[in-house]
């Protein structure tokens, strides 16, 4: 089975907005009705889970059924102290529901980016299924460097090298969980994202191409840029 799992447990405070950034309007509609719509589009999708902050699950149902999206394919769950922990609270859930396979996978998505495409979703899905592991990745455009004190450059990095990450990142749900079970506390505290567990036990994830588009909205100035995507879209 094929599942997704949205993590929307942001409580907005680096927007400075009075709602979380996740249900603030773009084109008319919140951010998350956006994100989960492009899901719900895909039909390979057995159910979503929404990992929400627990202050926000009542008003996140609200604004589902505002927006008349299909309850019976949308589960919220509480989300944890933070993205890897929201993502287990929805893995036990599917588990509690569904059971587990050897084949299911999962597909973890950042809920403040609503513009993932049906190709992206399509390709982890693929490359899920096939290697147990992937992430959305674009290559980078600017030159990176590095720094060890912050103030003067201590490596150039080969551009050709570089990728900016983006979500889905997308996991055989068996190989996540066994791999989570194998990291010792001090490697859990290290983790920067779910991809990042593997990488830690020297796991390959396979690259699925992004896309511009697939932007993260984190700032204002993020937010107006999608505002201008929403309506031309």
């Amino acid at each position: 089975m094929i599942f997704a799992g949205i993590v929307a447990g942001g409580t907005g405070t680096r927007m400075g907005a009075d709602i979380p950034k996740q249900f603030l309007k773009i084109g008319e509609k919140p951010i998350i009705i956006h994100t989960i719509t492009k899901f719900l589009e895909n039909k390979r999708i057995e159910k979503i889970y929404l990992g929400v902050h627990p202050e926000w699950i009542q008003y996140t149902q609200k604004i589902i059924n505002e927006y008349n999206l299909d309850n019976s394919q949308i589960s919220i769950v509480k989300g944890g102290i933070d993205r890897n922990s929201t993502v287990f609270n929805i893995i036990d859930l599917i588990v509690n529901e569904h059971g587990i396979n050897d084949s299911d996978i999962i597909l973890t998505h950042d809920g403040v980016r609503p513009f993932v495409t049906p190709e992206i979703i399509n390709n982890n899905i693929e490359t899920a299924l096939k290697y147990g592991a992937c992430g959305t990745y674009i290559s980078a455009v600017d030159t990176i460097i590095r720094s060890q004190d912050g103030n003067i450059v201590s490596e150039v990095s080969p551009r050709q090298e570089m990728f900016q990450a983006q979500t889905p990142q997308s996991f055989n749900i068996l190989k996540l969980k066994n791999a989570y079970k194998s990291l010792t506390e001090s490697e859990k505290e290290k983790l920067t994202d779910t991809c990042s567990i593997f990488t830690m036990k020297g796991l390959p994830i396979h690259i699925v191409k992004g896309d511009v588009i697939n932007m993260k909205i984190t700032t204002s100035h993020d937010l107006k840029i999608a505002d201008l995507i929403a309506k031309q879209i």
